[in-house]
């Protein structure tokens, strides 16, 4: 059975909505999907999934969340070579530079970004959530 986990932070609620969408699109009889918030999470959520999805609007100066995610992504870099990831978040300004620096990040301590990152402006709606779902299903299938 594939084991999936999606670790966001979200300060108005736009990317944990993200999140659910994309746990219920990547459930299925194959799956164990675990979503938790990144004050949940542990460095087993991600040493002991197939894939991982991390999630994180931009915040500030397009950054990441640095009281939380930012820290837990930092513990972790060791434990990412080669594993299969995927970000996401969203974002009420800029142009989602916040994005292509954690990919950037990511990249470089060897994780494999699976699928392109999903970033939607502001709340989700109704094609974001679908957006969110299809990278779900797209994760279990990986």
């Amino acid at each position: 059975m594939k084991k999936i986990s999606i670790i966001y932070w979200s300060g108005t609620g736009n990317t944990e909505a993200m999140a659910k969408a994309i746990q219920e699109g990547a459930k299925s009889e194959n799956t164990d999907v675990k979503l938790a918030s990144v004050s949940e999470a542990s460095l087993e959520d991600v040493s002991g999934a197939d894939v991982v999805a991390f999630g994180c609007p931009a915040m500030g100066d397009e950054q990441l969340e640095e009281n939380e995610m930012e820290p837990f992504v930092e513990s972790i870099l060791g434990d990412i070579k080669d594993k299969n990831i995927a970000l996401f978040g969203s974002y009420g300004w800029g142009s989602g530079d916040w994005m292509t620096n954690w990919e950037d990040q990511m990249k470089k301590y060897g994780a494999n970004l699976v699928e392109e990152s999903l970033i939607i402006n502001e709340e989700p709606d109704d094609d974001g959530l679908e957006k969110c779902k299809k990278l779900g299903k797209t994760l279990a299938e990986k």
